[in-house]
């Protein structure tokens, strides 16, 4: 249960980084509202998604599923650690058919995480709930406080998530 939700919270970190730098757009409250919903459904639809195209893989595959677990959370752990050195200083407001957008880019790491969920003992339909709910309320968090603590907090935020994906993927690679 407590990996569950260490793994949700990790996931939640680009959502909360992206977040606080459009929370600084001033955002209206319907529209933070909004946004974070469609990015809590975004984490729990891709991780099912992953689920099942990772059923798919590993029946076409026979190797050791611990071997892609580590190898898939070392890559989302590096890879966010790694983003959150790019510059945001291009950051627009978002339109209401770009939430879709945004939904699907920070849950890109919700579709491989579910490749490996049923791999590492965790309810498969338990864990994609609380990725939903972590998610969006880290988003909608994330909007709401962004123009008080983007500056200080948001890369530091998306590298501890990394960090603790790649921690949880070197524990499984041995």
């Amino acid at each position: 249960m407590a990996l569950v939700f260490l793994m949700a919270i990790s996931l939640s970190m680009d959502a909360f980084s992206l977040a606080l730098a459009y929370g600084t757009l001033g955002m209206s409250n319907k529209n933070k509202l909004i946004l974070s919903v469609i990015v809590g459904c975004f984490h729990f639809v891709m991780p099912i998604i992953g689920m099942f195209m990772g059923k798919l893989i590993l029946s076409w595959f026979k190797f050791n599923p611990d071997i892609l677990v580590a190898i898939i959370l070392l890559f989302i752990g590096i890879q966010m650690i790694i983003s959150s050195f790019k510059n945001n200083d291009d950051i627009k407001p978002l339109k209401f058919g770009e939430f879709f957008l945004f939904g699907l880019a920070v849950s890109i790491d919700s579709f491989t995480l579910g490749i490996t969920l049923p791999n590492i003992g965790i309810n498969t339909y338990f864990a994609p709930f609380i990725f939903a709910l972590i998610s969006a309320l880290f988003t909608f968090v994330g909007l709401f406080i962004g123009n008080k603590i983007e500056k200080l907090l948001g890369n530091i935020a998306t590298i501890v998530g990394g960090a603790i994906l790649t921690v949880i993927g070197v524990i499984f690679a041995f």
